[in-house]
């Protein structure tokens, strides 16, 4: 069975590219980041799913002491109303730090492919999340490595970048994704804030898709 690593924040998107990932044969390795956001929450949520989906993960602890992002420091408020700009809550080249760790460990166990939660239409405008980056990241990194060296590059998978949020959700339940187990908000309360980008992304997606959301109380 093919390896394949996965990126998996235990948000909405990433859990449906794991499960994505595991309907099409992969055998699958998350990689989980504690980088100092905010909250704990979205971890034991990446574990919890990775658990149900019969996938390894490991935990990467890594520091970001500059911070730069309302993610990283409780003293930058988060934006509550959408706006045509990169949001506070962008973090400085997270993907591209991410990925870096991808890479390495895909090389390392032998992965022929990442898989990435991706999206470039009901998202907040994140630049490390669009399709120009992620190519050329590909490729940046194929020049970079052993196996791009001896002609086998690894391949950055983005199954979900041009789907609507409420089209990524429909194909998660037709996947089985338990996203009652998924936490998206941006802050680390009992329930979601349903207030924050992500928040209402997720929101407008579950209500086009005509369902509801497991993890609201209504």
């Amino acid at each position: 069975m093919n390896k394949a690593v996965i990126l998996l924040s235990g948000g909405l998107d990433s859990a449906t590219t794991l499960y994505f990932a595991r309907k099409k044969g992969f055998s699958c390795h998350c990689l989980i980041f504690d980088y100092g956001q905010r909250h704990k929450k979205e971890l034991r949520s990446a574990k919890k799913i990775a658990d149900l989906a019969h996938s390894k993960w490991q935990v990467v602890k890594i520091s970001l002491p500059w911070k730069g992002s309302a993610l990283l420091d409780k003293n930058i408020k988060i934006q509550t109303k959408l706006q045509n700009i990169i949001p506070l809550t962008y973090v400085p080249a997270r993907n591209i730090i991410f990925l870096s760790f991808a890479f390495s460990y895909a090389e390392a166990i032998g992965a022929k492919v990442i898989f990435i939660g991706a999206n470039a239409i009901d998202y907040s405008g994140y630049p490390d999340c669009r399709p120009l980056f992620l190519k050329a990241f590909e490729k940046a990194a194929a020049s970079g490595t052993k196996t791009g060296a001896e002609g086998r590059p690894i391949k950055i998978l983005t199954p979900l970048i041009d789907k609507t949020k409420s089209e990524i959700i429909k194909l998660g339940i037709n996947l089985g994704v338990p996203y009652r187990f998924t936490w998206s908000c941006y802050k680390g309360g009992k329930i979601p804030c349903g207030k924050c980008d992500s928040c209402r992304f997720r929101g407008k997606g579950f209500r086009q898709a005509g369902l509801r959301d497991p993890i609201c109380k209504q």
